[in-house]
């Protein structure tokens, strides 16, 4: 299966309180973490919520 990195590039300081859960469930709590997570619906869904804090790699 295919897998996704994804950094966080952007604070969560002042986000709304849905995104910062977003991040949370994606592993992400500040600026540079970056977490491996597998391509599929419920990950891309993530990625389209908060895609504006996030640098996305194919692995």
């Amino acid at each position: 299966m295919a897998e996704l990195n994804i950094k966080l590039v952007k604070s969560l300081n002042g986000r709304l309180a849905k995104h910062k859960a977003t991040a949370e469930s994606l592993g992400l709590r500040k600026i540079g973490d970056t977490t491996v997570q597998p391509d599929n619906e419920a990950t891309r869904g993530k990625i389209a919520l908060i895609g504006y804090l996030l640098q996305v790699e194919s692995k």
